[in-house]
């Protein structure tokens, strides 16, 4: 997802035509070097193009979150925070460099691990068991709507994309399976508000939770909505669901991955 994220940004940046490049190299690292990186083996995923490249100023805030260049629909300004965080977790970092009109390369730094022959049960532990649902997902960016659906599926519950509110209401006409609604707030057309107001509506009883990290959101009395601040970790999304989600949801155990 990191390096789907960042192809995109590379091919938005070159309206006209150009050049992606995705390299990947080993490199050891030691004590002082400018990445800010503990001493020891690295992996670097390398993206780079030859587009329009950033100036000083962007380039400085390119990693905040919800920072973008792009309209209302285009971009949620999390990509880059995403990939940064991703990064950082695994003790790791994002680099950026750009010139105007030279292009722009991100690296993903990534530690090297070992391989893992098994795991025993005290290196990994199950996760206290929460319910599996059927999600109702409304998100009108494809990436953030992919990588929430691959979360949401790791957590064990079904998925039903919607990319606008609008659709998200023919789906909930047409599914009676539905438990839950996660939304984003700022879309296009109807908002997660608004598309929250009309569910409440037509199904007063339907869970729902606002994902959106934008800081403008009002708030709306009577609604009682619980929100989810973007960008969110997978057991944040987990806690919110299970805060949520009726006893009639099937229980499901999940473990997680282990860290190498």
């Amino acid at each position: 997802m990191a390096l789907l994220n960042l192809a995109v940004n590379a091919r938005d940046a070159m309206p006209a035509s150009g050049t992606i490049t995705i390299s990947a190299h080993q490199e050891d690292v030691t004590e002082g070097n400018g990445h800010g990186l503990q001493a020891g083996t690295y992996v670097c995923v390398v993206v780079s193009d030859t587009g329009m490249g950033m100036g000083a100023a962007t380039l400085a805030r390119a990693v905040e979150p919800f920072f973008t260049t792009k309209g209302v629909g285009k971009g949620t300004g999390l990509g880059l925070s995403m990939i940064h965080g991703l990064a950082v977790q695994s003790g790791g970092t994002l680099t950026l460099k750009s010139e105007v009109g030279k292009g722009t390369t991100a690296e993903i730094w990534l530690p090297q691990g070992e391989a893992v022959t098994g795991a025993s049960a005290n290196d990994v532990q199950a996760r206290p068991e929460h319910r599996a649902c059927t999600v109702l997902l409304v998100e009108d960016d494809p990436l953030v709507m992919t990588a929430t659906t691959a979360m949401l599926e790791d957590l064990g519950h079904t998925v039903l994309e919607a990319p606008s509110a609008e659709a998200a209401l023919s789906i909930l006409r047409e599914d009676p399976s539905i438990d839950l609604v996660v939304t984003d707030h700022a879309m296009p057309g109807m908002t997660g508000l608004e598309l929250a107001e009309r569910i409440r509506v037509e199904w007063p009883t339907m869970p729902i939770l606002l994902a959106s990290g934008h800081a403008e959101v009002p708030q709306r009395t009577g609604l009682g909505l619980p929100r989810l601040v973007k960008p969110f970790r997978r057991d944040e999304l987990e806690h919110a669901i299970a805060s949520l989600v009726t006893p009639a949801c099937e229980p499901v155990n999940v473990v997680p991955f282990r860290k190498p």
